[in-house]
């Protein structure tokens, strides 16, 4: 282990060093609430008077800037979706003019039109200090090189990453996603002591350096900072047993920012302190829309507060979770991990599974890999989910029928609904390049 490794295990559990935090990390609660309501009132102010849309919908749901007097009083404002943003394609939820926006990223659009987002020169400098932060939270440091493999373009993860280790002090290495055996020579080859990537990728990667007769554990790598998609804690065990890192989970979505709206600390790993300064969390029913108390669990809903070029009211992330008190940054509460999304959740003959479920009865089994894939069939008239797991190249074929049934009478206990398992040979399962689509759905559609 090195030096810097063990300076990292020191921290695990002690308060962050005040000197390495920023005057926004240190505020008190009531210096920041009142920090947020200041910056929330302009925010409101600035979507109603040039943004349509909210106008809008602040006028239809009888409510105005001049409203909202107190924190408590955003929840009489509706909310943002994704819906929203595509009806105003491409640039209707824009808050200033053209000349003004300096960068435009967008979602893929698979499932629709993209949703489309911009930046003033402010706001990327925004985007890049939450970022910094962010890094540093989960223990880079200036003069770190870090691994880049998020994916550049449009999607926010590569260029979110690099702006904000760059404002930090690293050096980056630019390397985006794909060419998993290049990624291995260039960690090997640059050692670099940070890695940014989906999580999905890195057991990839994982993957790749044993291919090549490599330990993982023996490369450069301190820190994975893990994004863009849930995952859970037996992952994290997974990925710091087998690759020697810290395995932390950073938060973002392009709506709201990009990645850099919550980090995990390195000093506690228990859930994603959210930059509260910047982005003004809620948690709601996801049917009721109500707002729940803090310690609830819902639908994560967040508003922007320093956005200039495209501000967000309560826009609705889809994500599940819990607000929860901060620890390693006492003054900004925590999110608990991503359990699933309302819109990937599985509805199995009645009852709700989410796949990071199954992820955690799969990473709990002997004899399987990480890796999985997820299929929903029609047999007569009633819906099946088909779990395809690979073996781990060291399990021996009649260990793999036991490790089938012990993933479905897993998921059956906790979830109360039955699957089928297929254990399959390994490295037979697409690999995740980026951002991990765990799912298709293959039932038959029955005409009207």
């Amino acid at each position: 282990m090195t030096a810097s490794t063990t300076d990292t295990d020191r921290r695990l559990g002690a308060a962050p060093d005040p000197a390495l935090l920023d005057p926004a990390e240190r505020l008190g609660l009531d210096e920041l609430r009142a920090l947020q309501l200041e910056r929330l009132q302009w925010t409101l102010r600035h979507a109603y008077e040039n943004v349509p849309h909210y106008r809008r919908a602040f006028d239809e749901a009888g409510v105005h800037p001049d409203d909202c007097r107190e924190l408590a009083d955003l929840a009489r404002f509706p909310t943002t979706s994704k819906t929203d943003l595509r009806d105003n394609y491409p640039f209707g939820m824009f808050a200033v003019p053209q000349d003004q926006v300096r960068r435009v990223h967008a979602s893929s659009g698979t499932t629709g039109r993209p949703t489309v987002v911009g930046y003033t020169e402010r706001d990327i400098d925004t985007w890049a200090t939450v970022m910094a932060r962010s890094i540093r939270a989960a223990g880079g440091r200036a003069g770190d090189k870090l691994h880049n493999a998020y994916g550049y373009g449009l999607f926010t993860g590569g260029l979110g990453a690099h702006y904000g280790a760059e404002k930090l002090g690293c050096t980056v290495i630019p390397i985006s996603g794909g060419m998993t055996p290049r990624q291995v020579q260039l960690i090997r080859d640059f050692e670099p002591r940070v890695i940014m990537v989906t999580p999905s990728y890195m057991l990839t990667v994982i993957d790749e350096f044993e291919k090549q007769g490599m330990d993982p554990r023996a490369s450069s790598l301190e820190i994975g900072i893990f994004g863009a998609e849930p995952w859970t804690e037996q992952m994290r065990r997974e990925m710091e047993e087998r690759a020697g890192i810290h395995a932390v989970d950073i938060y973002g979505l392009s709506e709201v920012m990009g990645p850099g709206v919550a980090q995990e600390c390195v000093e506690t790993k228990d859930g994603l302190h959210v930059w509260e300064d910047h982005f003004y969390p809620e948690i709601i029913d996801p049917v009721t829309g109500e707002v729940l108390p803090d310690g609830e669990q819902g639908e994560l809903v967040f508003t922007s507060l320093t956005k200039e070029a495209m501000p967000v009211i309560r826009y609705r992330t889809r994500d599940l979770t819990r607000l929860l008190p901060g620890t390693a940054r006492p003054g900004m509460r925590r999110m608990e991990k991503v359990t699933g999304r309302t819109d990937d959740m599985i509805i199995l003959r009645g009852v709700n599974v989410f796949p990071t479920q199954i992820e955690e009865v799969v990473l709990r089994t002997r004899g399987l890999s990480p890796h999985f894939a997820l299929e929903l069939v029609s047999r007569g008239r009633m819906d099946h989910l088909v779990a395809r797991v690979e073996a781990r190249p060291d399990c021996p074929p009649e260990r793999r029928d036991p490790a089938a049934r012990e993933v479905e009478k897993g998921v059956k206990d906790m979830v109360g609904s039955s699957i089928e398992v297929l254990v399959v040979d390994p490295e037979t399962l697409p690999r995740s390049l980026g951002k991990l689509q765990r799912l298709t759905d293959s039932r038959e559609r029955t005409g009207a």
